[in-house]
């Protein structure tokens, strides 16, 4: 047992950054990891509100929380976000790179396939390319080092027909690569893992077709759609002691559907 820790709040006296978190999986994510002990630093590109609200929970579960505006497609917006949050919280235990273009609501529809392609791959995987590689650093002089957990996607392993999975498979597919790789290359001090959700029940879920909502809970074999929630279970354990072995390594959160 590490002094200080217990089973319910396995992340106490830690700090998190989570990007993305002004709704959806990245809000599961901010909240659950408050529940389990951590201060939390939260960002956001357009979402003030819900951004403001993230951190309202967090502090009403009673931990710090911190707001930052950031575009991952910029090097720099990442680089004076890792600056804020080492100023504000002194060290940063755990960096989850959640946040991710929007090809499917808010307008998606009206993007041309190339110019999706080069969002999903200018955020997705650029950004959190840079991000991780600013939070390594960071990591690396840290006595205790650190935890970087990116999040990739369940159905790069299997594949999905459609021209919007075709460019999710291949931004999402090169998250999981490459935090492969940087396992391999910051270990032992940094540990890197993936988070790969499946149909979770956020903006896009709710906005589906009742009877496409129904066949995919059915087609589960846990028989619902996920919740913010429970990406956030997965995040908050590789975060946490209990997974101090583990490195390199994808977690599906996806109810069965890829196995």
């Amino acid at each position: 047992m590490i002094v200080g820790m217990t089973d319910a709040a396995p992340l106490a006296g830690r700090t998190m950054v989570v990007t993305g978190a002004s709704s959806g999986i990245g809000r599961g994510i901010a909240l659950a990891a408050a529940r389990a002990g951590a201060d939390v630093a939260l960002t956001y590109q357009s979402n003030a509100a819900g951004a403001r609200q993230t951190a309202a929970d967090v502090e009403t579960i009673g931990r710090r929380a911190l707001v930052s505006q950031m575009d991952l497609a910029d090097a720099e917006s990442i680089h004076a976000l890792a600056q804020e949050v080492s100023s504000a919280f002194g060290r940063i235990d755990a960096w989850v790179n959640n946040a991710g273009a929007d090809i499917v609501t808010a307008g998606g529809d009206d993007m041309s396939r190339l110019d999706k392609l080069d969002l999903l791959l200018r955020v997705d995987l650029r950004g959190t390319m840079i991000a991780s590689w600013k939070a390594a650093e960071l990591m690396s002089v840290q006595t205790d080092g650190g935890v970087i957990i990116n999040i990739s996607w369940d159905h790069v392993v299997s594949g999905m027909q459609g021209t919007n999975p075709q460019l999710y498979a291949a931004a999402k597919g090169g998250v999981m690569a490459f935090s492969k790789a940087l396992a391999r290359s910051v270990a032992p001090h940094v540990r890197v893992n993936i988070v790969a959700p499946g149909w979770i029940e956020t903006a896009f879920g709710s906005g589906v077709r009742r009877d496409v909502y129904r066949t995919v809970a059915e087609s589960t074999p846990m028989k619902r759609w996920g919740t913010p929630a429970d990406v956030g279970g997965a995040v908050v354990f590789l975060a946490s002691p209990a997974a101090s072995f583990v490195t390199g390594e994808t977690i599906n959160v996806g109810g069965g559907v890829v196995m």
